[in-house]
């Protein structure tokens, strides 16, 4: 049997393997860069606002700051609570080009022992939850073993 793979949140990524990109969505009268994606007006407070384009983010970024998920977080968030919580590494990445921070979790297996500030990362596509019909997809980081 074949399980659908669907993205958690839609028009956030896009792609699949070395083409997987985060997207983002640039006013055409301030350039400023949005994550999550704003498709109906620019939050820039000093823009006297423009279109909005939809744009693809950088893949690559540096570790700004990260912690560990040491409990079950609430809903939306899906869990079985019948299995045992398993924490994970959060990581507040700065993509340079974009001048912005996104949050995201590390791939499984990355623990905060794994991270350091400055560290390079790159975005990669996923698994939030799966059950027997479906995959719910998301973005996660992975270290690429360069430092600042």
């Amino acid at each position: 049997m074949s399980r659908t793979r669907t993205p958690a949140v839609e028009r956030w990524f896009t792609g699949d393997g070395d083409d997987f990109r985060l997207l983002g969505t640039r006013c055409a009268a301030c350039t400023s860069v949005f994550f999550p994606r704003e498709d109906s007006h620019c939050r820039n407070p000093g823009c006297p606002g423009g279109d909005l384009e939809e744009v693809p983010l950088s893949r690559r970024g540096r570790v700004w700051s990260y912690t560990d998920s040491r409990y079950r977080p609430p809903s939306p968030y899906v869990t079985d609570p019948e299995l045992p919580w398993e924490p994970y590494a959060l990581i507040a990445v700065e993509l340079e080009a974009e001048r912005m921070v996104v949050l995201g979790q590390a791939v499984p297996g990355v623990t905060v022992a794994d991270l350091a500030v400055g560290m390079v990362v790159e975005v990669v596509q996923g698994v939030l939850h799966e059950d027997a019909e479906t995959v719910w997809t998301t973005w996660q980081w992975r270290p690429k073993g360069e430092a600042a």
